[in-house]
């Protein structure tokens, strides 16, 4: 006798299924070859209108370049605060939104400058030229790092390492908020983009016939559809085709939705790779039928998925690399247990938003200072084993007290922060081993590329705030350095 529940299958609808999101590019080769050229792959519209930026002051010099170039691969929108626009450009290219100011003169740190910011990395310093005096000896221990003074009148350490950094300081804190968020998609201001990187991935890929779609209305977007559970079938869903770049979700707590659903109980999974039928991170949520609600889920409240059965031995979610995000309406919850509040038919769930948020402080000012900072006059130094600029202090224009006073401005300002003091900066090439240490007592050198990485994901890392350290390269190439528990390691400062 004929299956009851059987519908007619649409071949249709799962070849365009698979060539919407790409699983077998020759599927799209064809499609382009009888359709026409088709338009550009989009990147995601992360909200970036919305999201804050990093404003990076000193982004043209040899820590500041690196950290704008590492902020932009990991998807960051970047400010760079530069005194010359044409310089700057030529140094970092045109990714990059450059604005005109000097720290030295605060009434430059204007709306313009400070608005809509998430953070600020200061990685300023004096310009400088060489001195004399220095010992062979000492300059192959540093390796040919030179040490300077000041060359420009008026660029002082006192006014661009003390007052220069205050005044950052103190307009930062007008303007960083304390509640962290980051708007992965915005669906109150409806765009092509937006339209284009939502697609359905239904039942249909297994042989079942419900059918959805994501609707951009004028202030919200709709999943909507119908589930059938006819031919054994039993979802339906929408999924964004692969974020390029990844979203960097690192320093977050959870996700956020903001929905108005049917009283029915839907899914939301990330993923993180590329893969078509991969492992996903899925958490199932309930709706109040007509009724706006935030859903907030912590990252540590997703469950490891493989087609609906849970993965035991998956890794925690690398929230570094969000790849993709999909909302799933399914009969079925996880190891074949049932949803409870499924029922074939017409269903529809309203989005206004789908955000990160943060309920642990991270860092919101990252400040490169100076190892030695404390050092001069401090009893019981012995000059002649301290690095040159420890030695020259005095001469340097007081350029390491400065710095301490710098610091100390950041400390007292109630913003979160770390403070780094590296050794003697190097053009070496990174990767290496990193050594922290406190107590202001470690001597040796550093590469400006492993600074810049230290910068941002102190950035990112809840267990660097408040921190103040040296830093130092080791002896050994670093194959993976577990960040969370590097910074564990060190006292906060009172």
């Amino acid at each position: 006798m004929a299956d009851q529940n059987r519908s007619q299958w649409d071949l249709g609808r799962f070849i365009n299924t698979l060539t919407y999101f790409e699983v077998f590019p020759c599927l799209n080769w064809v499609k382009r070859l009888f359709q026409g050229a088709s338009q550009p792959h989009q990147n995601p519209p992360h909200g970036e209108n919305s999201m804050g930026a990093i404003l990076v002051a000193g982004a043209t010099g040899g820590v500041g370049k690196r950290v704008v170039k590492q902020l932009l691969a990991q998807g960051y929108k970047v400010r760079a605060l530069v005194r010359d626009i044409d310089r700057a450009r030529a140094i970092l290219g045109n990714d990059v939104d450059l604005v005109t100011a000097d720290i030295t003169k605060p009434e430059t740190l204007t709306p313009l400058v400070m608005a809509n910011i998430q953070a600020v990395i200061c990685c300023t310093a004096v310009r400088v030229q060489p001195v004399e005096g220095d010992t062979a000896d000492r300059a192959k221990y540093y390796q040919g790092v030179k040490f300077y003074q000041p060359e420009i009148v008026g660029d002082t350490p006192e006014n661009v390492e003390y007052q220069g950094v205050k005044n950052l300081v103190e307009a930062a804190k007008k303007y960083l908020s304390s509640a962290k968020e980051k708007l992965i998609f915005d669906f109150t201001s409806p765009s092509v983009e937006l339209k284009n990187i939502w697609g359905a991935l239904d039942d249909v890929v297994m042989g079942g016939v419900s059918a959805s779609n994501m609707q951009l209305l004028e202030n919200t977007a709709v999943f909507t559809g119908n589930v059938s559970t006819a031919n054994s079938g039993g979802f339906a869903s929408v999924r964004t085709k692969n974020f390029e770049p990844t979203i960097n979700l690192s320093g977050y707590t959870g996700v956020e939705l903001r929905v108005k659903g049917d009283g029915k109980r839907y899914k939301v999974f990330l993923r993180t790779d590329t893969k078509w039928d991969g492992l996903g991170y899925s958490y199932s949520f309930d709706t109040v039928a007509n009724n706006w609600i935030n859903i907030r889920i912590p990252f540590s409240d997703f469950v490891p998925v493989f087609r609906a059965k849970i993965v035991k031995d998956a890794p925690v979610i690398p929230q570094d690399r969000i790849t993709s995000l999909q909302l799933m309406l399914s009969k079925f919850e996880y190891d074949g247990a049932l949803n409870p509040h499924f029922s074939p038919g017409n269903f529809a769930l309203e989005l206004s938003s789908i955000k990160a948020y943060s309920d642990i402080p991270t860092p919101q000012f990252i400040l490169v200072s100076s190892a030695g900072v404390t050092r001069p006059g401090r009893p019981g130094i012995n000059l002649d084993e301290e690095p040159p600029a420890v030695r020259l202090n005095d001469q340097l224009g007081g350029i390491l007290t400065w710095k301490l006073k710098g610091e100390d401005s950041l400390r007292t300002s109630g913003i979160p922060y770390t403070i780094i003091r590296p050794c003697a900066l190097t053009e070496d090439t990174g990767g290496k081993e990193i050594i922290l240490e406190q107590g202001d007592n470690i001597r040796g050198k550093i590469s400006r590329e492993d600074v810049a990485q230290l910068c941002v994901k102190s950035l990112e890392t809840h267990q660097a705030c408040n921190l103040t350290f040296e830093v130092k390269e080791g002896t050994n190439t670093s194959q993976s350095i577990n960040w969370q528990q590097l910074f564990t390691d060190l006292k906060p400062d009172n």
